[in-house]
């Protein structure tokens, strides 16, 4: 590979103007495919196959019209009097803020938007009082117990008369089909409302934002990222050129995810992530191919020469670096999971051109600034060298730290990342709804509103689907009373309503599909681990009532899809793992001819990710130093960010290591080989972790729950790998095994082919002498 890759490097070193232009045309036509092709993004979290779906499914085949709890665009819009007083006193601000909803653009038939108070005044004197999926059923007289604590939970007003709900859904075939001037015309009657005396906020998935960020995050990681590039080559184009290779490869990435919508169902999450983890790559695998090239000058005049060499080692390092965290990002495909595995593979494409940035793209821009590649110097490079003129620098010196108590720093560094594992025994996963949207949100106050008057089951409904077409028609009213009544006497049930009682539409309906549909009000929060644990009660129940009642019962509704996906991606985290810790553990061993190494890189990464788990559920969790407001992880975090870490953390561990094995394979001994590495590689994997936990850092300021928890975990990952384990428990464990380090069994290495990462075939001119001073100092002008 080596070799191969030496060839590369010097013809696109020598044949630049081709290398650049097969770039831009690339480009070019990528862009005019998404833009010709491209479809909107999707936010739907739904997996085909688990127990809501199937329910969806029934509801879906009983009653055709129905529509799925994640294409519904649903809103609530509260209000509220001020603080002691009845919103009756405001009825025409109410009226007047109704009738401004219903002339919003998207919005269903004017009856469905019903006034609350007018709607509470109706049920007062009998009337029907409701409005559409809101209730219709609400304030009914005489309904039974199992009915009526759900009724006061759905009702238009709240018990005390200060808070109302109108609520409705945008006449639109899924969430992401809202337009932007239908949320603004909603705010602009609420600022209409609030100028009136009323509190008014609204949510709901219509009035999600799905707005991309708009680049504070990427321009803070880049800042830093030139910064760290800057002090890294001491000059101002150098320290330019992996940050452009980065940003090209992750334009030309976005634009390829963008052309990917075209086949699959793109969620829009999966860009934000894809630039998150293409540019901390990017910059990172530029860097090391163009730190390497800077040390080849001080072997050699010969800058097409340097490049090869270059591109030939530390290239070899940067593809098999790029493949560790291809398939930790592709392997997401197995778990058979559609929306994950589509972030997967958009991140793992951006990942891909990233490594073929940094092989292609380069070493062209390379050839073409020929001596101004180092140019815009701030500062000359004159490392301090030892007495056989090898550099001396900071990496050597920590390397001969950690050699002087290898078993102190193993022992520390178990005890620290342990320590820091320990608040994930109460992990908790669940999607983000707006009860944890940020305060400061018309979301979240308006949830924070709806569980003050209603209760916080008023957000969590369950819909329990019966099908009762196996049932003789005289007994099937029977029946739904059964269920409803089993439903109703669970624990933690405020009540259920057969949304088919009170309206004779839909009684109808219900007569002629032969089933019908409960709702069922909990009396916790969407986020609360009480509501998870009564749907695994209603399914636990599930059979005996079926078969007391002759019905088939299915549960779905938001809550039930996001809590059914939090548990398949539980399930499918330990498949996930053993694929991509199999697959990465083999490519490790091809590359460093040894079974204890690529174990030793594991079992750190492992420490790591644990690390890392722990301390985001300590800070986002539990609400840990008041920096964040506790709330649950997002349910794909985990496999999510295993797979990224792992990624990384190969990526330290080949570029590192392999220097290591680079000077092994020429004579040195373990201990000299694990000095040799760090000299050679300590300062540019140090630089690289700042970068890419800058870039990571970034993304803390963005809104979105899920883009903030991924920038922190990803951020603190990188720290607890690149700088304890790689830096301090790898060398430590090296320094332990010695010689053994290197163990392969005869037969396993007649198996495995022979890649030469380290370029030990490349007819290396020059290595070994060393530049004067002097010559150092004049590197740019040469």
């Amino acid at each position: 590979m080596a070799t191969y890759l030496y060839r590369l490097g010097k013809t696109a070193f020598r044949r630049w103007p081709l290398f650049i232009a097969g770039w831009v045309v690339l480009m070019v036509a990528v862009a005019a495919f998404a833009a010709a092709f491209s479809k909107p993004t999707t936010d739907a979290f739904t997996i085909p196959g688990i127990p809501s779906e199937e329910a969806a499914d029934l509801q879906a085949e009983l009653f055709p019209g129905s529509t799925d709890a994640f294409d519904q665009a649903t809103v609530n819009v509260v209000v509220a009097a001020p603080e002691g007083e009845q919103l009756s006193d405001y009825a025409d601000e109410v009226a007047a803020l109704t009738d401004e909803l219903r002339a919003v653009p998207q919005m269903p038939a004017p009856e469905t938007v019903a006034d609350p108070v007018a709607a509470a005044e109706q049920a007062q004197q009998g009337g029907q009082g409701g409005q559409g999926e809101q209730g219709g059923q609400q304030g009914q007289q005489g309904q039974d117990d199992a009915s009526a604590g759900a009724a006061a939970a759905l009702a238009p007003i709240s018990a005390d008369g200060r808070i109302g709900v109108i609520s409705f859904a945008f006449d639109v075939d899924t969430v992401t089909d809202v337009k932007p001037e239908t949320q603004e015309a909603v705010l602009d009657a609420l600022d209409d409302a609030r100028a009136g005396g009323l509190v008014a906020e609204a949510n709901g998935q219509g009035m999600s934002e799905f707005a991309p960020p708009g680049g504070t995050s990427e321009l803070i990681g880049i800042g830093i990222a030139l910064l760290v590039l800057i002090l890294t080559f001491g000059s101002l184009v150098a320290a330019g050129l992996p940050i452009v290779s980065a940003i090209w490869g992750v334009a030309l990435g976005l634009t390829g995810v963008t052309a990917m919508s075209a086949f699959l169902d793109v969620g829009s999450s999966a860009p934000i992530l894809a630039t998150m983890i293409g540019l901390a790559v990017g910059i990172d695998y530029s860097l090391f191919i163009l730190a390497r090239y800077r040390n080849e000058l001080e072997h050699t005049d010969d800058r097409e020469e340097a490049v090869g060499v270059a591109v030939g080692t530390s290239g070899s390092a940067v593809v098999f670096a790029g493949l560790t965290v291809l398939i930790a990002l592709a392997a997401l495909a197995v778990v058979r999971i559609p929306f994950l595995t589509v972030m997967g593979l958009a991140a793992a494409a951006t990942v891909f051109l990233a490594v073929l940035v940094a092989l292609t793209l380069l070493p062209a821009v390379l050839g073409m600034l020929k001596s101004k590649a180092f140019g815009g110097r701030v500062r000359k490079y004159r490392p301090t060298r030892d007495e056989q003129g090898r550099v001396l620098n900071n990496g050597v010196r920590w390397a001969r730290l950690v050699g002087k108590q290898p078993v102190a720093a193993v022992l520390l560094v178990v005890v620290a990342l342990g320590a820091l594992a320990i608040p994930l025994k109460d992990l908790f996963l669940a999607f983000p709804t707006d009860s944890t949207a940020s305060p400061d949100t018309t979301q979240r106050k308006a949830s924070d509103l709806l569980t003050e008057g209603f209760g916080p089951g008023r957000e969590a409904p369950f819909q329990l689907v019966v099908d009762a077409r196996e049932v003789p028609e005289g007994e099937r009213a029977q029946a739904f009373s059964a269920v409803t009544e089993w439903a109703a006497e669970q624990d933690g049930v405020v009540g259920a309503l057969d949304t088919s009682a009170a309206d004779p539409a839909a009684a109808e309906q219900s007569a002629q599909a032969g089933g019908t549909t409960l709702l069922l009000i909990p009396q916790y929060g969407p986020d609360d681990q009480q509501t998870q644990s009564l749907l695994d009660a209603l399914r636990g129940g599930e059979s005996d009532i079926e078969e007391a009642t002759g019905t088939d019962i299915g549960i779905t509704g938001l809550t039930a899809i996001t809590t059914d996906v939090s548990d398949r991606l539980n399930g499918a985290l330990p498949v996930y793992l053993a694929v991509v810790v199999g697959l990465a553990f083999i490519l490790l061993m091809i590359v460093f001819r040894s079974v204890l190494v690529p174990l030793t890189a594991t079992l750190g990464f492992l420490l790591s990710v644990l690390a890392t788990l722990g301390t985001t559920v300590a800070i986002f969790q539990e609400g840990a130093f008041g920096i964040m407001e506790g709330q649950p992880i997002v349910s794909f975090m985990p496999i999510f960010l295993i797979g990224v870490v792992f990624g990384l953390a190969m990526d330290y561990q080949v570029f590192l290591v392999t220097r290591m094995r680079e000077a092994h394979v020429h004579g040195a001994s373990t201990r000299e080989a694990v000095v040799d590495g760090f000299r050679s590689s300590a300062r540019v994997v140090a630089a690289a972790a700042v970068i890419m936990t800058a870039v990571f850092s970034g993304f803390i300021l963005e809104d979105d729950a899920i883009i903030k928890s991924m920038g922190f975990a990803l951020a603190v990952a990188v720290i607890f790998d690149a700088f304890v384990v790689r830096m301090v428990l790898i060398p430590a464990l090296m320094y332990l095994l010695g010689e053994k380090a290197w163990w392969l069994p005869g037969w396993l290495d007649r198996i495995l082919p022979d890649v030469d990462v380290e370029g030990e075939k490349l007819d290396r001119k020059g290595v070994g002498q060393h530049r004067t001073d002097d010559a150092d100092a004049e590197l740019v002008g040469r």
